[in-house]
């Protein structure tokens, strides 16, 4: 299938793109080729983050509408107090384009089902290339300016706009970035327990593409709780897995205490036949049957005869929390092999009732704000867009997503770092807590 082109010509674009500092527009939706219908507007353009409307009329107007919130069909009118409607067209030379603000201090525009709906600007109206406009309580302008009286349209398209606004004017989940929060976590974390007896530690298995950062992330918590920069698990750059074999990993808590958790470490994912883990290894992993240590044969899965193979796993040998560690920086660009690998996964997981989160790693890489700050990773548009798209592309909610910062260059702890780990490891240990829970419901109801 054939790329799909924006409609807006050179000169359009820079005057559209000068409304928002430059940033880079992409194109999500295109009427002409998905449809005139609210329900492929919705399928292309939920969830998205900051998105600017443009629409197209054989009077020479493109106008429109910019909301930097999300389109989520909430049935609420959403008040975004840098959401505006703009309109220009080739008459205006270079004049700047007509920018209209809301006065209505309730609404900005309606979340609902239908077309994009800013009350005064109403856009793929009842499902047709057509707009219904009333200037009035919501937007003031004049109708002559915005669209020249010509309500058909001869085009409608949707951008995402990229890097918008830099950062956001609070933190969409609240973290507190001080000494006493660390230590809180931290003694949280030391003195959680299972609630099944049976077990002594949950056991945490990291899955993803290979340089994803799992063996980075088993380093950072080790040097967490050490207090110096640990690199017990191997890692580097290379194109194939650095991990060969199943690994677990327990961490110390001082001197002779470890945690209540065990880090299961695997091969990394690779989208070719007969390279990386196998979706039989992962099943059995799940299960308990494969030991510490296991050299995994990608062209051959373990098998039940094998001395490896623990062929009577008990609750305490199986894995009770799956993490899904993905880069950053590579959510745009996985692959739909590696889309499909996840998906299996996911299902397999799925299957036996195990809880299953993402860790998103290089955070720091991926933003440059957060570069400047890493107390701004829940500030800047780039990471939550980045995070949404990975709940769209791996099937889970936004809830399960966590991003983290590796320590992979560092040479000495940094606070900032500590606690985005802490928080990770925490929210880990609430899902494993979340299967615990489920095994003593399924005890009781036997």
């Amino acid at each position: 299938m054939s790329a799909v082109l924006s409609s807006l010509t050179i000169e359009q674009r820079k005057k559209l793109r000068s409304m928002f500092h430059r940033s880079k527009l992409s194109l999500l939706f295109k009427a002409s080729v998905h449809g005139y219908h609210s329900a492929y507007f919705h399928q292309k353009c939920d969830r998205q983050g900051p998105t600017v409307a443009v629409a197209y009329n054989n009077s020479g107007y493109v106008f429109g509408a910019f909301t930097n919130t999300d389109y989520a069909q909430t049935e609420t009118n959403v008040v975004d107090n840098k959401a505006f409607l703009f309109s220009f067209n080739d008459r205006m030379g270079n004049a700047d384009p007509l920018r209209v603000f809301s006065e209505n201090p309730q609404f900005t525009f309606h979340d609902g089902n239908t077309g994009p709906n800013f009350g005064s600007l109403f856009f793929i109206y009842n499902n047709t290339a057509t707009v219904y406009s009333n200037p009035g309580q919501y937007f003031q302008f004049d109708p002559m300016q915005m669209h020249g009286n010509n309500l058909n349209l001869t085009e409608f398209e949707v951008y995402r706009v990229e890097d918008y606004g830099d950062i956001m004017d609070k933190p969409w989940r609240n973290v507190q970035w001080t000494p006493e929060r660390r230590k809180e976590i931290s003694c949280s974390v030391s003195e959680w327990k299972p609630s099944v007896s049976s077990v002594k530690q949950a056991r945490i298995l990291m899955v993803g593409p290979v340089g994803a950062g799992k063996s980075s992330f088993f380093n950072s918590i080790n040097s967490v709780f050490k207090g110096y920069v640990s690199t017990q698990a191997n890692t580097g750059i290379a194109s194939s897995s650095l991990t060969t074999q199943f690994r677990t990993y327990r961490i110390k808590a001082g001197k002779e205490n470890f945690l209540p958790m065990m880090l299961c470490d695997t091969m990394g994912l690779e989208e070719g036949v007969n390279a990386g883990m196998d979706i039989d290894d992962f099943t059995n992993i799940l299960k308990g049957h494969i030991q510490d240590k296991y050299q995994f044969n990608p062209s051959a899965p373990l098998q039940d005869d094998s001395p490896h193979f623990h062929k009577s796993p008990s609750l305490k040998d199986a894995i009770h929390c799956v993490v899904y560690v993905i880069d950053t920086c590579k959510v745009k660009i996985l692959s739909k092999k590696m889309i499909e690998k996840f998906v299996i996964l996911r299902k397999k997981a799925n299957q036996l009732g195990i809880p299953q989160l993402v860790l998103l790693t290089k955070v720091d890489e991926a933003c440059p704000l957060v570069t400047a700050d890493l107390k701004n990773v829940y500030q800047s548009h780039y990471i939550k867009r980045m995070m949404q798209e990975v709940c769209g592309k791996i099937g889970v909610s936004l809830s399960a997503v966590v991003p983290v910062k590796n320590y992979s260059e560092e040479v000495e702890l940094d606070p900032d770092t500590d606690i985005l780990l802490l928080n990770a490891l925490n929210h880990i240990l609430r899902a494993a807590e979340g299967y615990f829970d489920n095994q003593c419901e399924d005890a009781v109801s036997v």
